[in-house]
């Protein structure tokens, strides 16, 4: 089989196709064909050297793939072979052949394609438990995506209008028409003004119940501040940090020497909460998981969960799909294809 290795820390010239040996199942497992695989943030900070739970180098990334059960180990129900699955992998997804445990499996639906239901694990999940499991956002509330048109702000609009709260998001103006039509109430261009006076504005001074901030370093004080009374910051990620070398570390010292302290007695006093979320460090809640999962599923059959490919990128053009996604050029999801 053919996998996409981070072969060692760099640029995306590290990023090699090579083969391996066909994986075989143990007792519980299952192997699944890969017919898609998804791209996300921390396997571009895992190869820059900028992500901490990364697996040692050489490795192979990926935390999802949507694809056909090829064989079935000991204690599997035998029928499982063909049918077509989505799961989420704890690396290594990024290869033509994962191991599954069959518990970790969702079968596809079927109004969904290979590389739709690959974009649905990390993102959904990822905005689903910003929202509602942590973020408690409900209908008539206001919400504040950063970074709307990536493949979680686009998951986490399907979600807030399903609930409906009224949505704002920052997004650069090429992307502005494309979010209003997903239903976007509030557009905001971050790229040539300073998103916050214009939230203010737009909120008549009072800010937004909800913001959701993968940028990390001093924007998280920045999203705090739009806050108003009762509201909540959700920190995901430190986008701020990425970069090559020498320059993505010293990126990420200044992203961690400019975030914000939050005191206990600010905290009561604004009547504001703030909570961190790493969907990587949620495997030992598969309860938990699955619920969101199961969910998420029910958002499909509905049609409110819409999930949306912006590009599909073969194997061997891996370090091109790293570069779009770096240069911000995506809207929604970016997969791979073997």
């Amino acid at each position: 089989m053919r996998q996409v290795v981070t072969t060692k820390t760099g640029g995306v010239g590290v990023l090699r196709v090579e083969e391996k040996p066909d994986p075989r199942p143990g007792p519980g497992e299952v192997v699944v064909n890969v017919r898609a695989a998804g791209i996300n943030f921390a396997d571009i900070l895992a190869r820059q050297g900028l992500y901490p739970d990364g697996p040692r180098k050489p490795c192979v990334m990926g935390y999802e793939v949507a694809g056909l059960v090829e064989e079935v180990g000991e204690g599997v129900d035998p029928d499982l072979v063909g049918m077509p699955v989505v799961a989420m992998t704890r690396f290594g997804g990024q290869s033509e052949k994962v191991i599954v445990h069959a518990r970790q499996l969702i079968e596809k639906p079927d109004s969904l394609t290979f590389e739709q239901a690959a974009a649905i694990p990390v993102n959904y999940l990822t905005a689903y438990a910003l929202l509602v499991a942590m973020g408690g956002l409900r209908k008539g509330e206001a919400v504040l995506i950063h970074n709307a048109g990536g493949g979680v702000g686009l998951a986490a609009l399907d979600i807030a209008k399903h609930i409906g709260a009224v949505t704002y998001g920052t997004a650069s103006p090429s992307k502005h028409d494309f979010l209003l039509k997903r239903g976007l109430d509030h557009p905001i261009d971050y790229r040539t003004q300073d998103w916050l006076p214009v939230l203010k504005k737009l909120t008549g001074g009072r800010g937004v119940e909800l913001v959701i901030d993968p940028i990390g370093g001093s924007h998280w004080k920045k999203s705090y501040r739009a806050l108003r009374h009762t509201g909540r910051l959700g920190m995901f990620g430190v986008s701020a940090a990425s970069a090559n070398g020498l320059k993505g570390k010293f990126k990420l010292l200044k992203a961690a020497v400019q975030m914000p302290r939050f005191h206990p007695l600010g905290l009561l006093n604004k009547n504001r909460g703030v909570f961190g979320l790493n969907l990587g460090h949620m495997w030992h809640e598969p309860e938990k998981v699955v619920e969101w999962v199961q969910a998420l599923m029910e958002g499909v059959q509905e049609g409110w969960i819409r999930p949306y490919v912006d590009r599909a990128f073969s194997f061997e053009q891996a370090g091109e799909a790293h570069s779009y996604i770096e240069s911000r050029k995506n809207i929604g999801k970016v997969v791979l294809v073997p």
